[in-house]
């Protein structure tokens, strides 16, 4: 991967504010739909999906079932929102299709569906299930002798699961080290603050126990999460999580860091606000 020149990190900062504002018009053309949407995670996330899709994956979306491509898989799929917005960006389908997210026949759907877009490795709705996907993605490269690379990112409130920490032991006991998973720490799920729900600390550790190398980054400094990603592919020794501290709404500070914005949709009357405020954020002049 070609070295992150402070010109690429601006681009990839201006990427991260496009694919927020994509994500942010989605989610209000989805309510005005009458259906539900996921906000806060989807907008935490923009940054490390703005590196994955600009800069680390291996990819072409004019060719989404190449052999040799890398493959993400998206554990918590309710954030998909800002997948999708980071594939339309990237040229895998037209952005204005982003406005049919949740929509009866859309192909964006409010957890993907691998067989309905082209570019989404698995389907994903029931949490915990991600790692252990990606592990088999990776066991059966490594079987066939493929080089590609298998991202996994996951949820902080999935690691509640059990099926998880399975995971975990297979993939460490392997040493798939072809696999790299991330963790968005960003302290919410559903129902309040995870360290209130069931408490998760301490994390790195825990992974640290399991056999894992463990690196904890700033999830919203583009230059700490190419590297973090560039830095796993050196590890030989055993699989790598980064844990990745984020903030759930980044972007727009009325509703940063509120739990309540997990599963719900901005309204159409707030539409102005979120992209004022998201905007403001980024330094857009208007």
């Amino acid at each position: 991967m070609a070295y992150l020149t402070e010109e690429k990190v601006q681009e990839l900062q201006r990427l991260a504010c496009a694919i927020r504002e994509t994500t942010i018009r989605s989610l209000v053309a989805s309510g005005e739909n009458g259906t539900n949407g996921h906000t806060a995670g989807p907008l935490g996330m923009a940054d490390v999906f703005a590196v994955l899709y600009f800069h680390t994956l291996n990819h072409d979306p004019k060719n989404p079932d190449w052999d040799e491509r890398d493959r993400l898989i998206l554990s918590h799929g309710h954030i998909t929102p800002v997948r999708y917005a980071a594939m339309a960006h990237a040229g895998y389908f037209p952005i204005e299709e982003c406005m049919t997210l949740r929509h009866f026949g859309s192909r964006l759907q409010g957890h993907p569906e691998r067989h309905f877009l082209p570019g989404i490795e698995t389907t994903s709705g029931p949490l915990g299930s991600g790692l252990s996907q990606a592990g088999g993605i990776a066991y059966g490269a490594r079987m066939d002798g493929k080089k590609f690379r298998v991202i996994c990112l996951m949820s902080d409130g999935e690691q509640q699961e059990g099926n998880i920490w399975e995971a975990a032991m297979f993939v460490a006991k392997n040493r798939l080290t072809n696999l790299t998973a991330l963790l968005d720490r960003n302290n919410i799920q559903i129902s309040g603050n995870t360290e209130d729900v069931m408490p998760l600390e301490p994390l790195a550790d825990k992974y640290k126990a399991f056999g894992w190398h463990v690196m904890e980054i700033d999830g919203h400094n583009i230059e700490e999460i190419a590297d973090a990603f560039e830095e796993a592919k050196a590890i030989q020794e055993k699989p790598t999580v980064i844990v990745a501290n984020t903030i759930p709404g980044k972007g727009v500070k009325t509703i940063e860091n509120d739990y309540k914005w997990h599963g719900m949709p901005p309204k159409s009357e707030q539409l102005g606000t979120f992209l004022a405020e998201l905007h403001s954020a980024c330094g857009v002049n208007h």
